[in-house]
This record gives C-alpha cells, structure tokens and sequence, in this order.
C-alpha cells in the first residue's frame, strides 16, 4: 500500500538537511529523493497464486454468501432453475461452462439487492447409471437380480453426485451445496411429486398404452423418445432393391390386363432388408404416374414410377416402356408375400394409397411394414388395416434380434439363418441370402444417408412395434404453444427450435425398460394383459409408496397394490399373483426431470401472481439439446398439470437461454478417441506439467467463459486460456496500481475528496468511460451479453487506465504533495474506478473482488454483501468525452514524433522532449483554439512531456533547436501544427522532469512539495 503521510513527511525532512548540505549541487543523485515520492505500494500480487487467491475465498464467496443472502437480503426473489446433470463420471467443460453462465446471472442478482433462489440438482436415474453399476459389478443386467442392479445403481447416483458436488464447488459456484439444499431425482418427496404429476396426467386422460412402432435401442434395450435421439449424417445402410410379384389375377385396369400373359413385378427400395419379413402392403401415391418397363435382360416387367425411370438405369439396364398408369390404377391389386416359395399358404397382399411416397427417391414404391415405420404404420390405421394390436407383423425381440416367430413369415428351414441374429447386422445380411434364393432380389447399394442413433450408447436404433405409455400430446401442445408467447429467449433465433420440436410431436412415449428408474405404477390383469392404471388405483398404489418408497412397487405383493374394487373381484382367487401383475417399466429421465417446476412452489419461490412472480422459475439455462430435452417435459408437463380454471396456459419458467457446446481449438468435438479432452478442473489447478499445463485459477476458466459467445458453439485450449490469462493480468494491474496509489486506511482517512465541479477535464472523462462502461455492463449483464461486458471491462482497464490515464497521472501521483488539489483528484476518481470496477467485474471474477475488497477495506465480509449503486448520471459527461477526443487526437501526433525522434536516437525518455502547437494566424473565436488554451497546462501532462506550449508561427522565434519532428493534425476543420524539441531545461533528479533551472537542485514543483 502507499507510504503513510508520516513516513513521507520524515523523508521530506532529511531531503532539506541534505539539500542545504550540498549547496545546491547539480548532480544529486536521483536516489536521495527516492524516499519522498509516493510510490506506489501494495501486497496485491500482479500474479495470482490460486491457492493463495482462490481458496481462501472460496467459502466467502460461495456457501457462506448464499446463506447470507438469503438469510439478510429484502429484494424481490429471482429463481434460477437447475437443469439437473446426470450423476454420472467427472464433469466436462460443458458442465462447467453450463454452472458459470448460471453463477455470473446469480451474482449479478445478488449485487443488485435481489434474493436468489438457486438449487443445484441431478438427474440419478436412467441407463448411463444404470450401465456404471454394473460395471462396478463386474456382471450384466440379464445375471443380476434387478433389486441388486438397483441397490447398485443408487449407490453409485449418490457417490457421483457427491463428487461432482466437490467438482463444481471448484469452480466458485454460489450455492448451499449441502444434501438437504440440493435436489436428486432419486430423493423420495421428487418421486412422489412426480408420481403425483403422472396421476394428474392418467386424471386427465392423456396417458394411454398402445402397441405401435416405436424409436427402440437394441443397445439399451429400451424404447426411445425422440428427444433421446441423435442423428448422424455419415450413416452407410446396404439398400436393397426388390422384386414383389404381381397377382394378375387382381388386375382390373385394361391396360394392365392387356399384359397379363406376361410376369409384372413391383419393384421397391429400402434401406432396412430387415423389416422385409414384416411387410404387410407396398404403397403407392394415386397421384403420380407410373411407368411398366420391360427389361433387355430379363423376362418379366416391372413397376416403377415414370420420373424415377431415369436414375434407375443402373439397376435395370435396358428398359422398353410398354405402357402408363396412374397410382389410383395400381391401388388395390395384389401381390405375392416375397418369402411365400419357403412358406407355403401366405395370403396374397395388396397397394395401398398413401400420402408419404414421392418420387425424390427410390422406385415411387414403398415397402410397408407398419411395425417398422410411423409412416406405414399411420397409413394402415388410416386404412383400417389394424383393427387388433396383434394385426402388426413384428420378428424383432428386445435385444433386437429376430424372434423365432419369424418363421411363420419364411418357413422353417429359412428361420434358421434368421432366430437369434441381431437385425442390424447378421440379420440383415441372411434377409439378403434369402431374397437371392427367392429370385427377388434385384440390387444392393451401399447408401449414406441420416440415421438416429442413441444418444447414451452411441450406437443406431431401430424402429419396432412394442407396447409402451404415451403421453398425448396432441392435446395440450395447442396450450404449450400459448404459453410459449410470453417467455423470453437467448438467443431470440432458439424460440424457433423449441417451437418447432413442439409444434411437430403429437405423443410422448414414457415408457423406458430399465430397472434403475421411477415405477410406472400400472397393474396388468395376466389372462387378458388389460392394463389397470386409473385414477382410483394410483390413489390406492401412491398411498403406499408414500409410506414405504417407490422401491417398495418393486419389492411388495402385488395383493397389497390391488385397490379393494379388484380384490372384491377376485375374492374367489387363491392366488393373485397368477392373475395379476406389477408393470416393470419405468419413466422416461425426461419425466424425472421434467417434472422439476413441481418443487419451486414446495420451496415457497413458485408462481404467484399476487406478488408478481409470473413463473416459477425466473431463468431457466441449459445447452441447446435441451430445446428437445428438459426446456421441452418441463412445459409439457406443467401445461398438462395446469388447472382448468387458469386464465391462459402458464410455462414453468420466463425465459430460456440457450448455449452451444465446447470444442477444441480447431473446432472440434471434444472426445477420448481424439485425445482432445481439456479437464476444467486442469485448467484450475494445472496438470502434472504445469509449463504445460499451468494452474490458471476459477476465475480464468470463468473470465474465459464470460468472454466467448456462449449462445453459439465456442473453443478452448492453451492459445484461448493464454489469451484469457492475460486480459485477467490487464485487469489484476489495474487494481494493483489504484490500491498501490489510493493508500492505506490511514493515508485515505486524511486526505480530502474532490467536488466534481473542481475535477479536471481528464477526470471528468475517465468518469464519463467509467459511467459508460457500468452502463454497459448493468445492460448487457441484464440481457445475458456477457461477453460485451467484459470485451468493455478489459477494453477499459487496457486503453483507457493502463495506456492513457494510468500513464499520464503516475507523475502527479508520485511526485505531487499528497494534499495537492490535482493528486487527490486523481486518488478520488481511482477509489470510483476501483469500486465500480470491482462491481463490474465480480459476477464472472467473484474470487479477484473478494480479493480486491479485502485488501483495499481488510474485511471478512463478502464483497457482494455491499449492493452495487450505480454512477449517479451526473458522471455521464458527453462534452468532456468530445473535448478529450479531440485533444487525444492531437496526442496521438505527438506521441508518433516522439516515436521517429526516440528512433533515430534523439531522446530516451519523452520527458526529454518539449512540444509547441502551433495555431494557426488570425484564426478568431474558435472552440478547439478556447479549449487548448484553457487545457494548456494539463498538456504537458498528457503527453508525458516535460512542458507544452500554445503559440503561432511569427512567435517561434528565429533560435533551430539542436532538432526538430513537425506535422499538422485537422481538427474540426483546423490545422495545427505540432513541433517536437528538446527541452530547454534541465532534468529534476526527483520527478526527472526537464523542468529544472541551472541554479536550483530540484524543479520549481519539488521544491515546493519539499518544502525547500
């Protein structure tokens, strides 16, 4: 910190004895003053040590601050609401970048009086913890009882989320990390809540059972829902293309009947040979025109549709078109099953109308399988064609394999090659055999194309028919929609993807078949499978759970969850357990979490509009799966729940922010394979190689996340975290250098502040910066910019401080009284910049406030305890901004002359120099002239000269200095002349300003200061 007044007042002392001592010699040694300037003095680092800087902090700035807020705080409440992680490994840059976009917003609440609410949660069900205990195990789900895989995969949820719980408390992440003020999606009040959501949804009659195609993981062995997808676009299927015998027999247009003596087939392509043993219909548009081929090569006729003739010359060669038809003249024939030579007495099947085909690619002909496919399944039921459930065709089991039922399609013999091989692959390629051995087969191609793969094992779903739960969503997505039109998003563009995966679903499919996961609590009557789940029986069932936790839907006698109706049913039934059954399915993880909203009103934060809380959550942040994701169940499942007498359709949250994920340096995906992974909790403590790896800290891990723009996909690596590193050095050296020259308690306690009436033209511009640089922040913090807020932060402390006013005031600051007018000036606008800087600042930096605050005020108490108050508006000086602008303008002249001259090795220092502008003759009232002559002693200062002078040519005197540097500079249309010289006078060996006169030991300004 700044030497006392006292310390210094004693130098000044002895540099009067030594002074008269020497008898005004011209060569004092420059270090006998050295004691009576102010240098600046601090033990604020320019380096910061974490584990100095950091850690001492981390309980102040953290739990401590939470608590306190909380607990003192009497502004109006924000809600940020925690998407939970999965409990599951370490966290990764995405986790990490994801908490500190919350805290900066968290923080940025706090400082302006609000009281936050934020409970950091995880999502600890589902098959990535399911996988992990099993790993843990060292066994699979088919040789372990589901109680132990369940047993294993709570104690494994609980232990991730006690690590990750350390981890993120790493990043200096504002929150009551304890167990009781967190939340888990495994705790017994959420699964009743859930439960009870789930009831209100069955009350409602939007959740039904149904056997239909669904998204399915072979490699989860689950059903998917479509939010659980991934598509990837370099996926390669083996296509084929097939042959289906027509049944002449069937035809009825006399264009067709004229070619009866002959063989017509119906030519299809498909990606999926697999699904060929379930076809039940090939369809075609009534609307296109299609052609009948007769092939060079072959001794038959084929079907294809007129505009697709062209692009299938590869596959057909030579081809004669004998005639056209319509597809209305193609609907209704029939046609021969293609395995019907292995498997005798197959019904004929037939073309069916649908709305799906096009002529963009393939034949113009589809193969359907409905078991296979939404679209074929929803043209069947159009039809009619599905009046049972057991009218679909299915051969796929839950691995995805197929089922011995796949012979009734191709016989016995057939079926060999077939029960047991996995459909997307050996599968696939016996389907291909048999269709060579049926003369069928036509063509194979290997295809790239879009396929959805699973997003938690990486590997390629299937489409199959199974029973699972839906949520309907046809209708309530018309009221998601409404609620939609209130809530805020960032960026604005991401509305349209949320809107769109909305707007574009019409069910939800729950239903998951894993073991670790909240109980569908649906009870099934075993002769007849009818599936009991009403309201009446979940009352019975979750009065139970309630009592004894959900695992008990799993552990107790099915008796005991049959409502009185149905025993009173059975009373004549000696054993219910052969007629009754528990579901073993469980929900969807976004159900879990989906269904989060429920706690904020249990927490006493909800919607309440009488106190003007709208939503209940104020903010709601994640990536941008999540639109997809938990931004997605979260509104489905309030707008489901929401009471018929509200006014409109409310959504859980008032606006949603969005941002991208976290690639390498050469923008890619991070991942093991590649070897790019960076660490988060590397960069804040350092690797084993800490050149190469260096312990940059929290807050440059959270500088840097405050700097990129989140809301777009963004890099990081060793260039991006030294860039970083160095925009936190700009910004540690300009608080190092205020508290070094502001003082200690006792030097600020006697020194006077200034009026802003009595600041000086520089002052009043640095404040007008200050006050735009707030401005901006307190705008862009409140929009979610927070990049503008610290592009202006670094911007401000580089140019403005570090390059101009820093520069131009350390010799005033140094070498001035203590009680000079224009030092304490400065020292008051340094106290503004250092507190408003240090408000600006602490959202994204909490650790460097906290440091700050406790070396210039040497408390225990949080800065964020102090509620940031704006610059009154008073601060905002345009003029002076307008005035300084244009004398900068002229400094930027001086200082490139002073540049050519200190090349060319005229000078050293600029302090050796002396600069004249010259104005030009006659030149009248001028506003530009009026203000130079009134800032004329404030130049010299601002150029960092040793004096600077206003004058005209006839008054430069007919004297050539020993050199010269001249140019002009044009302001406001006027020309000034700007000349460089060397100073006429000579050096002071306590401020080294060229201002000293031969006869005098020190300048004219340290004689006086020094009392001499």
């Amino acid at each position: 910190m700044l030497r006392t007044v006292h310390s210094v007042q004693k130098s000044f002392a002895l540099c009067r004895t030594f002074t008269s001592t020497c008898a005004l010699s011209n060569h004092l040694d420059s270090k006998t003053f050295s004691k009576t300037l102010l240098l600046p003095k601090t033990s604020f680092p320019l380096w910061s040590e974490p584990s100095k800087s950091e850690v001492p902090f981390r309980a102040r700035t953290c739990e401590d601050l939470y608590r306190w807020q909380r607990e003192n705080t009497d502004g109006a409440v924000f809600v940020l609401h925690d998407g939970p992680p999965y409990a599951n490994g370490n966290l990764h840059m995405g986790h990490a970048l994801n908490k500190i976009l919350k805290d900066i917003i968290n923080r940025f609440h706090v400082s302006r009086g609000r009281k936050v609410h934020y409970v950091p949660g995880w999502d600890c069900h589902g098959l990535p913890i399911e996988n992990k205990a099993l790993q843990e195990l060292g066994q699979d789900s088919a040789s372990t009882s589901a109680s132990m895989i369940r047993s294993a995969a709570h104690n494994t949820a609980v232990r991730e989320v006690a690590s990750q719980r350390d981890q993120f408390y790493q990043f200096g992440i504002m929150a009551d990390w304890s167990t009781s003020s967190t939340y888990r999606t495994l705790d017994h009040a959420y699964e009743m809540r859930q439960l009870r959501i789930f009831q209100t949804m069955v009350e409602k009659g939007l959740i039904y059972r149904h056997y239909r195609p669904v998204h399915y993981s072979p490699s989860s062995r689950s059903a998917l829902a479509e939010a659980e997808l991934v598509y990837k676009d370099d996926h390669v299927s083996h296509s084929v293309f097939v042959a289906f015998d027509l049944d002449m027999q069937s035809i009825n247009n006399h264009h067709l009947r004229s070619l009866s003596a002959e063989k017509i087939q119906l030519l299809v392509w498909t990606t999926t040979p697999w699904t060929l043993t379930a076809n039940m219909g090939i369809s075609v548009h009534r609307d296109l025109t299609y052609s009948v081929l007769r092939r060079a090569n072959g001794n038959s006729m084929v079907i294809v549709a007129k505009e697709r003739v062209e692009a299938l010359q590869d596959i057909l060669g030579d081809v004669e078109a004998v005639v056209e038809v319509s597809g209305s003249d193609l609907v209704g024939l029939a046609y021969r099953p293609i395995f019907s030579s292995f498997q005798e007495g197959q019904s004929l099947l037939n073309v069916i109308p649908a709305s799906h085909v096009t002529s963009d690619s393939g034949t113009g002909l589809v193969h359907c399988a409905p078991a296979h496919g939404a679209e074929d399944y929803n043209a069947f039921r159009n039809l009619g064609l599905l009046a049972q459930p057991d009218s679909i065709i299915c051969h796929v089991d839950a691995q995805g394999n197929f089922s011995k039922d796949v012979v009734k399609v191709v016989g016995d013999d057939a079926g060999k090659s077939l029960i047991g091989q996995p459909v997307l692959d050996a599968g696939s390629r016996a389907v291909v055999e048999l269709l060579k051995q049926t003369k069928s087969f036509v063509a194979i191609k290997r295809f790239k194309h879009r396929y959805p793969y699973d997003w938690k094992t990486d590997k390629p779903i299937i489409v199959t028919a199974t029973s699972q739960w839906f949520a309907n969503l046809d209708n309530i997505k018309a009221n998601a929609m409404l609620a939609l039109r209130d809530v805020n998003f960032f960026p604005p563009a991401s509305r349209n993807r949320l809107e769109a995966f909305i707007r574009s679903r019409s069910e939800w499919c729950i239903s998951r078949q894993r073991v670790w996961g909240v109980p569908i609590p649906a009870l099934y009557h075993v002769p007849s499978d009818r599936a009991v789940l009403d309201s009446k029986s979940l009352d019975h069932i979750l009065s139970i759970l309630d009592k004894k936790g959900s695992a008990y839907w799993w552990e107790g006698p099915v008796e005991e969850f049959l409502h009185p109706d149905l025993l009173e049913q059975e009373a004549e039934t000696k054993d219910l357990s052969k007629v009754w059954r528990k579901g073993t399915d469980t929900m969807d993880v976004w159900f879990d979490s989906g269904t989060s909203w429920s706690m904020l009103d249990v927490m006493g934060v909800g919607r309440d509009p009488k106190h003007g809380r709208k939503w209940d959550a104020d903010v709601c942040l994640e990536g941008s799966d999540q639109h997809r994701g938990w931004f997605q169940s979260q509104l489905l499942t309030a707008v489901s729940c929401a009471s018929s007498s509200a006014s409109s359709p409310q959504s859980p949250y008032g606006t949603l922010i969005t941002h991208g994920m976290v690639l390498d340096e050469k923008g890619k995906k991070m991942s093991k394979s590649l070897g790019n992974i960076i660490n988060p909790l590397t960069v804040v403590h350092g690797g084993k190689d800490k050149k190469k790896e260096p312990a940059y800290g929290a807050d440059i891990l959270r500088l840097w996340a405050g700097t990129v723009e989140y809301w777009n996909d963004m890099s990081i690596g060793p260039t991006s975290l030294s860039q970083t590193a160095e925009s936190m050095r700009r910004i540690r050296n300009s608080a190092r250098f205020m508290l070094g020259n502001i003082g200690d308690k006792e030097t600020r306690s006697s020194i006077q502040r200034v009026n802003r009436e009595k600041l000086g033209l520089a002052e009043r511009y640095v404040m007008n910066e200050l006050f735009q640089l707030e401005k901006i922040a307190l705008e862009n913090y409140g929009s979610y910019n927070f990049p503008k807020v610290m592009n202006t932060l670094v911007n401000f402390a580089n140019i403005t401080l570090s390059s101009l006013y820093f520069d131009f005031t350390k010799d005033c600051l140094y070498a001035d009284s203590v009680h000079s007018l224009q030092r304490r000036a400065i020292v008051t606008v340094l106290e503004k910049i250092l507190e408003t800087m240090t408000s600006v600042l602490a959202p994204v930096m909490p650790h460097l406030a906290e440091e700050i605050h406790q070396s210039y005020h040497n408390s225990d108490t949080s800065f964020f305890q102090k509620k940031w108050l704006p610059l009154g508006t008073e601060w905002e000086d345009l003029e002076a901004q307008k005035e300084m602008n244009q004398l900068l303008k002229i400094r930027k002249t001086v200082l490139s002359l002073l540049e050519e001259a200190r090349g060319r090795k005229q000078l050293k220092s600029s302090l050796e120099a002396e600069i004249d502008i010259i104005v030009p003759d006659d030149i009248g009232t001028n506003a530009v002239v009026d203000l130079l002559r009134r800032e004329e002693p404030f130049l010299k200062t601002l150029f960092i000269v040793s004096d600077a002078t206003l004058t005209d040519e006839g008054s430069l005197g007919t004297t050539s200095p020993a050199w010269v540097y001249s140019d002009s500079v044009s302001i406001s249309g006027i020309t000034f002349g700007i000349r460089v010289r060397p100073s006429t006078l000579l050096k002071c060996p306590r401020c080294w300003t060229f201002t000293r006169v031969e006869s005098e030991s020190v300048c004219g300004r340290c004689s006086s200061v020094l009392n001499l």
